[in-house]
């Protein structure tokens, strides 16, 4: 279970981004919504670990984790997926899987996940991970990365960005097949109704404070009812 104590962060000039968010959930699929620029993308790095939160306390099973660094709650079961994927230039797609796994991965099992992600292995396993890679193809292979790892709390901050050749129900999928494996949560922020209807609890931030809280079908009828315009949905 992840549980958040009175969580703030602000910036220079005393610019406060998140102010006194409290949320607790270990539920299998949480998504995090809200307007654009509410804070959502904060909340998400300062659980991995990214930044550090100015004030209030984070903890994993009950264990303290403020102030872990991100390779250290990576260790504790935290994976982040990028809303703009990392390149690492001289680093072949295999190795990043096998860095990922923790383990030498067989170019079988590689294959296996990058199948997995819509994408064609053979074409994929050897490739450096440069700017030969669109973004939608990096987006593809940073989710294989943390499927291959395997953690207890997932995040991802909008995996649904440039993936618009690629199947959604692949990626619903992926996110399944990734909790079977884990039985973990998966944390997501997302404004597209598809993945919040996939739900089990939705988490809407906006003005740097959690502004509602609860399972989906008590938030998601308030959101296409247009009350709270968030929702988009550009997907075809």
């Amino acid at each position: 279970m992840l549980k958040l104590e009175h969580i703030g962060f602000e910036v220079e000039g005393n610019k406060e981004i998140l102010r006194d968010i409290n949320l607790e959930f270990d539920e299998r699929f949480v998504a995090v919504t809200g307007p654009n620029g509410g804070g959502k993308s904060t909340l998400a790095k300062i659980i991995a670990g990214i930044i550090q939160p100015t004030e209030g306390r984070i903890f994993l099973d009950g264990e303290d984790i403020t102030g872990l660094s991100i390779t250290e709650r990576a260790r504790k079961g935290i994976s982040y997926a990028f809303q703009q994927p990392v390149r690492f230039k001289g680093l072949q797609v295999k190795d990043l899987l096998s860095l990922a796994a923790g383990k030498d991965t067989s170019v079988a099992a590689a294959c296996e996940m990058l199948s997995e992600v819509g994408l064609c292995a053979r074409d994929y396993v050897n490739r450096e991970l440069n700017d030969s890679l669109s973004g939608g193809e990096m987006k593809r292979i940073e989710i294989a990365m943390v499927l291959a790892r395997g953690t207890k709390l997932s995040i991802f901050d909008e995996p649904e960005a440039g993936i618009d050749l690629w199947s959604f129900q692949n990626l619903i999928r992926v996110f399944e097949k990734m909790y079977e494996q884990t039985r973990g949560s998966i944390l997501i922020i997302s404004h597209q109704e598809r993945i919040l209807n996939i739900a089990d609890k939705i988490v809407m931030v906006a003005d740097g404070r959690i502004s509602r809280v609860g399972t989906r079908e008590e938030i998601l009828p308030e959101l296409l009812s247009g009350t709270c315009k968030v929702l988009t949905d550009k997907m075809e």
